[in-house]
């Protein structure tokens, strides 16, 4: 099973990636390929990172998209991490390269992980939607059949990518508040991580994120304390999911497509900011 979840637009709050690493951490993964980033990123656009070795010596860290290898406890099967973040250029052949490294390996089936930010309260459990477009797989996970049209990210190409190849391909979305969408949700992690396991019929020590869901709620409660409007909001939120429940209405393709342009928007005033900086 190869497991995927990329930072950028598919991983509001961090939820995802979130999610993957610990999954790293918990099954002791290791790293053993990477994905060149030289044909697929705009490296003004994602910029790699100067660290200082032993306080002297300079060393560049680029954009990665890692592959880690894993033997996921109490299972009868092994799994693939693939760790990265989402490339700018050249979709099709990335996802090309990764749909070709399954065939070699073995790959039986592809789980990505996603968190799209939502209406929801950051005081109740990331409610989490799972799709495939397999209909035998659908049945087998109990999932829902995916009937999203709209704009995507290299989630969505990577399941385009393994439909054309024959690969059986599912994925997991948790939902995340968007007014608390530049905080790393745990919360989103944990839901991520407790519904793979129920796929795979695995039992997760989810002790870590728990805790650190805790914190996070607090964190940002003290925060929404501070601003009356917020905070009624909040509780119009607690109150509606109280009434629908786990029940979690897929963004329409307009929404998503909002999002989109909120995310492309912020992310070239991030970029102009650090040009600045450069510059000084």
């Amino acid at each position: 099973m190869l497991v995927a979840a990329f930072r950028g637009w598919n991983d509001g709050a961090q939820g995802a990636s979130l999610a993957a690493s610990f999954l790293a951490q918990a099954w002791n993964a290791e790293r053993f390929a990477d994905i060149d980033p030289e044909d697929f990123f705009d490296f003004q656009a994602v910029r790699p990172q100067v660290a200082l070795e032993d306080g002297l010596t300079r060393r560049i860290d680029w954009p990665e998209n890692a592959f880690f290898r894993a033997s996921i406890p109490n299972a009868d099967r092994d799994a693939v991490l693939l760790l990265g973040v989402e490339p700018n250029t050249h979709w099709r052949t990335f996802t090309g390269e990764i749909v070709e490294l399954t065939r070699d390996l073995g790959v039986e089936l592809v789980v990505t992980l996603g968190a799209l930010l939502a209406d929801v309260p950051h005081t109740r459990p990331a409610p989490v939607t799972g799709s495939a477009s397999d209909p035998k797989l659908v049945d087998e996970l109990g999932l829902a059949a995916s009937r999203y049209e709209g704009p995507t990210g290299i989630v969505g190409v990577l399941h385009d990518g393994c439909r054309r190849s024959g690969l059986p391909s599912a994925s997991l979305w948790a939902a995340v508040p968007h007014y608390a969408s530049l905080v790393s949700s745990p919360k989103a992690a944990h839901a991520l991580c407790a519904r793979l396991g129920s796929l795979l019929d695995v039992e997760l020590d989810l002790t870590d994120l728990e805790r650190a869901s805790e914190a996070y709620e607090r964190q940002v409660s003290q925060v929404v304390a501070t601003d009356e409007e917020t905070e009624q909001y909040v509780r119009e939120l607690e109150r509606r999911r109280e009434t629908l429940g786990e029940e979690l209405d897929v963004p329409s393709g307009d929404t998503l497509a909002e999002e989109l342009t909120r995310f492309l928007r912020e992310h070239e005033e991030r970029r102009r900011e650090e040009e600045e900086r450069d510059d000084q």
